[in-house]
């Protein structure tokens, strides 16, 4: 997935595919934290993360 901008508080992450058009919204401060970088860094950033049974991602990771 990508994170594709900062929208206040909010990092948008979409899957990184050409097609992709769904965005979701999680708690930047959260995301950078899990991924291990500051959230300045997080826009365009590339990463991995699990997801819940409800959908939801979490143990969001970089991508090398």
């Amino acid at each position: 997935m990508r994170v594709l901008l900062l929208f206040g508080d909010q990092a948008e992450i979409t899957a990184d595919a050409a097609d992709a058009v769904e965005v979701q919204r999680y708690p930047a401060v959260s995301v950078a934290q899990e991924a291990g970088v500051d959230v300045s860094q997080l826009p365009g950033m590339k990463l991995t993360a699990l997801a819940g049974e409800d959908g939801r991602l979490s143990a969001f990771r970089t991508v090398e």
